[in-house]
């Protein structure tokens, strides 16, 4: 119940507290140097693919202007795999052919 509340009021700090509960993260203070404890429970929340998690549980707007670079990289990405395909395929196909 308290779980449910605090996922629906959309506490950062409380479903990102659930999140490593579920995948069980623990990071002692060694020296009362929180700094250092608080960079390694990040690369492990990166790692474990806790971040990703929050992130997509986060609603945020994304502009226009940011939708098009997205969707301008994404097509870039796209059209250079495609090249990539084409320029292997040619070269399988030389090798199959023994030229």
């Amino acid at each position: 119940m308290i779980q449910a509340a605090a996922i629906r009021r959309g506490s950062f700090f409380s479903l990102s507290s659930q999140l490593q509960q579920c995948r069980g993260i623990r990071v002692k203070v060694i020296n009362s140097n929180l700094d250092q404890a608080l960079n390694l429970m990040q690369r492990k929340m990166q790692s474990s693919g806790i971040e990703r998690m929050i992130k997509q549980e986060q609603l945020t707007h994304v502009k226009n202007s940011e939708k098009r670079v997205l969707a301008k990289k994404n097509l870039e990405r796209k059209i250079r795999a495609q090249d990539l395909a084409r320029k292997l395929k040619t070269i399988l196909v030389q090798k199959v052919r023994g030229l």
